[in-house]
C-alpha cells in the first residue's frame, strides 16, 4: 500500500466554484486509475484542508502523478488556488484497526 496526505491552505480570493469543479473531477479521474484505492477530504475550522489517497504501491500513485489532466489541475492549484501545501507520502505505512462491530 502507499498512501499520500496532502495537506492545504486556498489562497484569498481564489476561485471556489473552479476548485470544487476540478476537485470533483479529479476524485472521478483517479478512482478510475489502476491501482487506487481510496480517497477522503477534510476541511478543519481555520481553512486548512486535507485529502489522503491510497494506492495498492508507489508506481500507481506515481502514475496518477503524472496523467496528463492531474497535472494540468496541478499547474492551476500552484498557480491559483493554493497559498501553501505539504505532501506527506510512506509505502507500506502500519495501519491500526479499531471496530467496534468485529468485537
Amino acid at each position: 500500500m502507499y498512501v499520500n496526505v496532502f495537506r492545504s491552505r486556498k489562497r484569498a480570493g481564489y476561485d471556489a466554484q473552479g476548485y470544487a469543479a476540478d476537485a470533483a473531477r479529479m476524485g472521478e479521474l483517479a478512482s478510475q486509475q489502476p491501482g487506487f484505492i481510496a480517497y477522503k477530504s477534510f476541511s478543519a475550522p481555520d481553512g486548512e484542508t486535507l485529502t489522503m489517497s491510497e494506492w495498492d504501491s508507489h508506481e500507481a500513485a506515481m502514475a496518477w502523478q503524472r496523467n496528463p489532466e492531474h497535472a494540468r489541475v496541478q499547474q492551476a492549484g500552484r498557480g491559483d488556488y493554493y497559498e501553501s501545501y505539504t505532501v506527506y507520502s510512506c509505502t507500506d505505512p502500519v495501519v491500526r484497526r479499531f471496530d467496534r462491530s468485529e468485537d
